[in-house]
């Protein structure tokens, strides 16, 4: 059986950022996190499907490339979702080219600026998040636009930085026409995490569930700790999708 596709809103937003920013001015968020309502975390599936997710977070010291870890997904013919920031793209466009002409991948939103998504300011990690409606609109669009125009195709997924959002934020990547993409396994931590702690965490692994890793530090333990985790996952069954 195949994976039932996420429901993501129309490709065209029926109104413009600043129009969706009007909408929200003044609102007051009362939850903040990263599995809210309105936030895909899971995808129905009849089997036992699997999605991949990477983040390139972009900006000083962040914008390489852990060629490793897209040569597994290349070797073993794993589709993944990878969610590029705007300074991840603009610090390498001709890459960005390469990855979205390889049908295994599907390139999506990470934000402008990687901050969390917020329309008060609220902070994860230490990282400041947009601070009204207007900023978080256009941390949204701003790189909706890039990857457009660069690569032909409107991103589907939104994923902010640091996965953190506030419910009116929620809603207003929603109405931009992109949907918020949560993750039931942080599978190496902000990239912090050891080839056998990424091991670890991927055999948490559960059908219709959706994987978050870093796809920008190539010193990472995420590449071998994928080489390890996706045969041992497929060994016991599990088939990996797109989104």
């Amino acid at each position: 059986m195949t994976a039932q596709p996420i429901a993501t809103p129309q490709a065209a937003p029926p109104l413009s950022p600043t129009q969706v920013a009007a909408r929200h001015a003044g609102a007051i968020p009362h939850r903040w996190g990263v599995d809210l309502p309105g936030i895909a975390s899971s995808f129905p599936t009849g089997g036992t499907q699997f999605a991949l997710t990477f983040d390139a977070c972009g900006g000083p010291g962040n914008s390489d490339i852990d060629q490793a870890l897209i040569d597994v997904l290349v070797a073993e013919q794993v589709p993944a979702t990878l969610f590029l920031n705007k300074r991840w793209v603009d610090a390498d466009p001709d890459r960005v080219l390469r990855l979205a002409a390889n049908p295994l991948f599907e390139l999506a939103n990470h934000g402008s600026a990687h901050k969390p998504l917020s329309v008060s300011g609220r902070s994860a990690y230490r990282i400041a998040g947009t601070a009204s409606a207007e900023e978080a609109a256009y941390e949204v669009w701003e790189n909706h636009q890039r990857l457009t125009e660069l690569t032909g195709r409107a991103p589907r997924f939104f994923r902010t930085g640091t996965a953190h959002y506030d419910e009116v934020a929620v809603a207003i990547v929603n109405e931009l026409g992109e949907t918020p993409l949560g993750f039931t396994v942080n599978a190496d931590f902000g990239a912090t995490a050891s080839a056998a702690q990424v091991r670890r965490a991927m055999s948490a692994a559960a059908p219709g569930g959706i994987a978050l890793a870093h796809m920008h530090r190539p010193r990472s333990g995420t590449a071998a700790g994928m080489a390890a985790a996706l045969p041992a996952l497929r060994a016991v069954g599990f088939t990996f999708v797109h989104l």
